[in-house]
């Protein structure tokens, strides 16, 4: 996947098609769809982002979000800023040939459609993974989701040219409000993606391995049921640290996304991002200077040749699965302090 070029005009023309029809941009999910899109199924799959002749230096960037209780509305603000978002990376040069990756997470242990999982798109096709998304709205009432089932996926179901060739990690962002489960239980990851773990799998273990070729974000954004919440953002600064980041308007998130990447890339330095809001009439300007104050700039990451280092996670039973990492050293977890065999310039 991820051919072709975005173009907001087909954006625009897509989406006055809809206004004049009554089509809601998620007619998946509004025409009362409660399974799972055979195109966002994560059972038996494995999503890629693949350099090309078109694409020759493929960014990878994944963006998964809780559709659970209040959170059901964020994937129709990122639906509505997909023209902000691309046109920041791409116009903007924040990011060399960006593939996105669009899917959505419930709770496992009750939802009906508890994990989606879109397809790395360079052109308007991401658009349409999210008219695919089922947002269920439902979850389990007791401040925890399974975002752990979801980094479980991105750590071993994802291969991406960007890690493969160059040793550069994706951006992956998770966009939430309430706690992970404390393991990755061996029987979902049965029924939900098909592997056979011998057993259940710490998240801190998960998170080991997931942040080894994605460089991963929480955003907890405001209006969410739990923002704000000190239980939750602490709960995930010790997995993350300064990568948990609250956002005080849930309208900032693509531009927070955007400026991310373009920091990471080392496009920009923060203040050239805020100046580029400010350019393009952004109103998310204060809450991206807030909500990035505390990574700066100047985070691309470069990996190391030590001998590879081999999964933290059990191999599913009969089956063979993705290398953990290929030419790098073990990451620790990102709150630990230490730096392992990565350099951060």
């Amino acid at each position: 996947m991820g051919s072709g070029i975005w173009s907001t005009n087909v954006y625009d023309a897509a989406d006055r098609y809809r206004k004049a029809t009554g089509k809601s941009a998620f007619s998946y999910s509004d025409s009362g769809a409660r399974t799972v899109h055979p195109d966002l199924d994560p059972r038996g799959a494995t999503r890629e982002s693949r350099d090309s002749a078109e694409h020759p230096q493929s960014t990878p960037i994944a963006v998964l979000f809780d559709v659970t209780g209040s959170m059901g509305h964020v994937p129709r603000t990122l639906q509505a800023k997909l023209p902000q978002l691309l046109g920041l990376l791409l116009r903007q040069g924040y990011a060399r040939d960006p593939q996105v990756m669009f899917g959505a997470i419930g709770d496992a242990t009750c939802d009906r459609v508890p994990l989606q999982v879109g397809q790395f798109e360079s052109d308007n096709r991401m658009d349409d993974d999210l008219g695919k998304i089922v947002l269920e709205g439902g979850g389990g009432g007791q401040m925890m989701e399974s975002y752990e089932l979801a980094m479980y996926f991105m750590a071993r179901h994802t291969v991406t040219d960007s890690w493969e060739k160059r040793g550069r990690r994706g951006y992956l962002f998770i966009i939430g409000d309430e706690l992970a489960y404390g393991k990755v239980k061996q029987r979902e990851v049965a029924r939900l993606i098909g592997d056979g773990l011998g057993e259940d799998v710490p998240v801190r273990q998960v998170v080991d391995e997931v942040t080894r070729r994605w460089d991963t974000y929480y955003l907890l954004p405001a209006g969410s049921h739990y923002s704000g919440n000190r239980k939750v953002l602490d709960f995930w600064r010790d997995l993350l640290g300064q990568n948990a980041i609250e956002l005080d308007d849930l309208d900032a998130v693509c531009e927070t996304i955007a400026l991310t990447v373009g920091l990471g890339e080392e496009a920009i330095d923060l203040d050239e991002g805020l100046r580029d809001l400010n350019r393009h009439g952004s109103t998310a300007t204060g809450t991206v200077s807030k909500a990035l104050a505390r990574i700066g700039g100047g985070r691309r990451t470069v990996v190391s040749s030590l001998p590879p280092a081999t999964s933290t996670l059990p191999a599913p039973r009969g089956g063979s699965t993705l290398p953990a990492q290929r030419g790098g050293s073990t990451l620790p977890a990102p709150g630990s302090g230490a730096t392992g065999g990565v350099t951060r310039l």
